[in-house]
């Protein structure tokens, strides 16, 4: 008669065995030598783990977090956007400092309270010394991706989780955090570690970004397809030549394995080319990839020098790599896009750039601003710049269907589905959408009740049309948006907090037109798509928009110059034709109104990067209260070399010695 030993002391005995050298290949090697740790230095025992995982105090956790805020940063986008990638609801994404200590964690709130149980939450402590072998711990330990399977722990308590674990590296290529995904579900872990080394690499990618702002960043690969990709080289490269931080990949392409072989090199050193002349070919190309060889070698490079963020000229935040671009129709950030609405302002510009960039990773959107503040307009771009850019673009408005429509509406009906149903029956929007993306506006205002069917479709991809049985499939893409606070919505219990987290792949607030620093080129674009190409506006009626509130924002503004425009008449648009937006007693204090105003010279043509410096320097003076010498020190430079520049560039500002 065989005894057959409960799993908890089969377990402990494996554990035990594998450790005094009993069974071979019981194990991974990385997994044995952590239970020898555990065992050995720790003094663990597999049965008697501790009573809990213990955690740091609230201000300890709130300084580790201080310490590494640019890495946080840099990490909770990635890791939301890995976690919509998984759509596994037993599964957690979690971030931890170099000592196991839990720093950030994305899971569903169910999840998140189950996992809680095993003492896994943001100021636990996962190293080994306090957890045994796990994902967290023993990454940091191994330096090394790790993939721990549910017997792989070493404390018998966390054999029914399963976590797989990558190390993140600052740009002084030091071990500073390790990005960890667990679950009590089996995955694929090779699949899964890929998925994390990825996100990783984009993390390490960004922090370079984020902590050297005033250098120039180099991206660069052998082949000109992976610039701008997750396989490129980056280099940040100060104002003098020498290369202050560079990513693994950079290392590997250059030959080198450590990162003290790279930091300090002149970058001639590297390159045959000087930093300059790299940067103003870079610029001659629209930042696309140029040719530049290895220096003292034959081999050839693709590459592209950015000047620093804020320096003085936009450089394109992410330029269109060569022959990887998702649509062909990519729209760029400084030019008018859909509606005559431009995306010039660097905070607007950036914002659709993550949505675009995130859209083609199939992450929802969640759109958050004022009311017309141009939503739907910035949900059309990034549509248009998606892999389903060809597909249809359905948008409804939560807000404006009566309560008992909007099921109907989203989810369609058979014909005869209910009193006043069409004869031949409607697809609903999430239907029309197959294929293309979803557009839901207000969604802060949808029922309850129909929230619960709404999720159940975004996680199924399934929809059953009123009156019938049939299920049909569908693939579409998600942006959401709301004036509405979501989150307090979910505080106040008039908002599903599964449905909110299922939506905010990513959230990105939308300014209002009163901090725009694209004004007058908002106006100038409205003018031309929704007025007219010849309407022209005095200088008095463009003071008197630019310096308007505008609490209805973009939309507006659109009705304001429609109206203005029927009120002209084809005359030149002056402070006269709008009345709505002269304070009343307060005439006096607009620019005087001269008789027959020749409307304003249309500007000397600029080529791209003249233009894209002009746009810069308004949006700074603008910032600045068009305070010249505030301004110029921010920038680095002279007044008088200022106003050459502004002269230059055809922007109207008064030199004092002229």
């Amino acid at each position: 008669m065989t005894l057959v030993l409960p799993r908890r002391e089969r377990h402990a005995d494996r554990v035990f065995e594998v450790v005094r050298g009993g069974v071979r290949d019981a194990a991974e090697p990385v997994v044995a030598r952590s239970w020898g740790r555990c065992l050995n230095e720790f003094q663990l025992h597999p049965d008697r783990p501790p009573r809990q995982v213990p955690l740091v105090s609230d201000t300890a956790l709130a300084g580790r977090q201080g310490r590494l805020a640019d890495l946080l940063d840099c990490a909770r986008f990635e890791m939301t956007s890995l976690y919509q990638q998984m759509g596994d609801d037993e599964t957690a994404v979690l971030l931890t400092d170099t000592d196991g200590v839990i720093l950030h964690m994305v899971a569903s709130a169910d999840f998140a309270a189950e996992m809680a149980g095993y003492g896994m939450r943001v100021g636990a402590i996962w190293s080994e010394a306090e957890a045994g072998t796990n994902g967290m711990g023993t990454c940091l330990a191994a330096a090394a991706p790790v993939a721990v399977r549910r017997e792989d722990h070493f404390f018998t308590q966390f054999t029914e989780l399963t976590c797989s674990a990558v190390p993140i590296y600052d740009p002084a290529g030091e071990l500073t955090a390790v990005l960890d995904v667990s679950s009590r579900s089996t995955q694929a872990q090779q699949h899964l570690l890929v998925l994390l080394g990825m996100t990783a690499r984009m993390i390490e990618n960004q922090l370079i970004d984020a902590q050297f702002r005033s250098a120039h960043a180099v991206h660069f690969h052998s082949r000109p397809e992976f610039v701008y990709t997750l396989h490129e080289g980056r280099l940040a490269v100060g104002s003098g030549g020498e290369v202050l931080a560079a990513n693994r990949s950079a290392l590997f392409q250059m030959g080198m394995t450590t990162m003290g072989e790279i930091r300090g090199q002149r970058f001639e050193a590297l390159f045959q080319a000087t930093l300059p002349e790299l940067l103003e070919r870079s610029r001659a190309s629209a930042y696309h990839p140029v040719v530049a060889y290895r220096a003292h070698a034959a081999h050839r490079f693709f590459a592209v020098v950015r000047p620093p963020q804020g320096a003085g000229e936009t450089a394109p935040l992410m330029p269109p790599p060569v022959a990887s671009r998702l649509s062909p129709r990519t729209p760029s950030v400084a030019v008018p896009i859909q509606g005559g609405v431009t995306f010039a302002d660097p905070r607007l510009a950036q914002a659709l750039q993550v949505a675009q960039r995130v859209i083609a990773r199939a992450t929802p959107v969640l759109l958050s601003g004022e009311t017309g503040s141009g939503k739907e307009v910035f949900a059309r771009a990034v549509h248009e710049a998606s892999p389903h850019g060809s597909g249809p673009f359905v948008a409804i408005n939560c807000a404006s269907l009566p309560e008992n429509l909007i099921e109907s509406e989203l989810f369609g009906y058979r014909a005869g589905a209910f009193t006043g149903a069409q004869r031949t029956g409607r697809r609903g929007k999430i239907v029309q959408a197959d294929g293309g993306t979803l557009f839901l506006d207000e969604i802060g205002d949808m029922p309850l009740d129909l929230q619960a069917r709404l999720l159940r479709v975004l996680e199924d991809r399934q929809v059953t049309p009123l009156g019938t049985e049939d299920v049909l499939t569908v693939n579409f893409q998600l942006i959401s948006a709301s004036h509405r606070d979501l989150l307090t919505r979910v505080e106040q219990g008039e908002f599903r907090e599964d449905l909110y987290y299922r939506l905010s792949g990513v959230e990105l607030v939308l300014p209002p037109l009163r901090e725009r620093s694209d004004k007058r080129e908002l106006m100038l674009a409205l003018l031309a798509t929704e007025v007219g190409v010849g309407s022209k506006l005095t200088q008095a009626a463009e003071h008197l928009l630019m310096n308007h509130p505008w609490p209805g924002n973009v939309r507006q503004l659109r009705h304001v110059l429609r109206a203005a425009a029927a009120l002209a008449d084809g005359a030149v648009l002056d402070i006269a034709h709008f009345p709505s937006l002269r304070p009343r007693g307060e005439a006096s204090l607009l620019p005087p109104v001269l008789p027959n105003p020749e409307p304003t010279p249309p500007l000397p043509p600029l080529g791209p990067i003249q233009a894209n410096e002009r746009q810069v320097l308004l949006g700074l003076l603008e910032q600045h209260r068009w305070n010249v010498s505030q301004v110029a020190k921010v920038l680095g430079v002279s007044r008088n070399t200022l106003y050459r520049k502004l002269h230059k560039l055809h922007i109207p500002v008064s030199h004092p010695c002229a």
